[in-house]
């Protein structure tokens, strides 16, 4: 049978120092559909200095697409842990989204554009330690006053769980 190439759209790679796995041709995919392929890509997945709201004042965008880009950066987030905070933000703003909110999930699209070659990466033959980060803010929320927590676990050399909400 050989070794496992691709599950599920998700690319592995075997080799001899371990195994890694990545979405690459997921993010051309998800980059062409948004239009975003081969645009200028940014350092981070959101701005650090503009805080997204519910109520923005901001012209209303279609549900649907904004809904479909959304949901197509939580699929990346299998590979991805570094856009989860950032899906997870994004997807507070469903329900009635606005040109501002689409604009900062554009950029974390340039961010996607500059890292296609990011993935998981579990190496052969490193200690076996089980460990936990947890981090949360203090009523960052600007809506609601909630607190936004997140977590990841790793064993050995690779995250195997990871979550951020509110």
């Amino acid at each position: 049978m050989g070794l496992l190439h691709h599950f599920l759209g998700i690319e592995i790679y075997q080799g001899d120092d371990g195994v890694f796995i990545f979405q690459s041709k997921y993010d051309e995919k998800v980059l062409k559909k948004f239009r975003m392929l081969g645009c200028k890509s940014v350092a981070t997945p959101l701005d650090l200095n503009e805080k997204l709201m519910k109520e923005d004042g901001g012209k209303k965008v279609d549900e649907t697409l904004y809904r479909s880009l959304v949901g197509n950066l939580f699929y990346l987030t299998a590979t991805r842990q570094d856009i989860m905070f950032a899906a997870s933000l994004l997807s507070r703003f469903m329900n009635s989204p606005s040109h501002i909110n689409f604009g900062a999930a554009k950029r974390v699209l340039r961010y996607v554009q500059g890292t296609m070659d990011y993935g998981l990466k579990y190496d052969r033959g490193n200690e076996v330690k089980l460990i936990g980060f947890c981090d949360s803010d203090w009523g960052g929320c600007a809506d609601d006053m909630k607190s936004i927590s997140g977590y990841c676990f790793s064993f050995g050399s690779g995250v195997f769980l990871w979550c951020s909400k509110k």
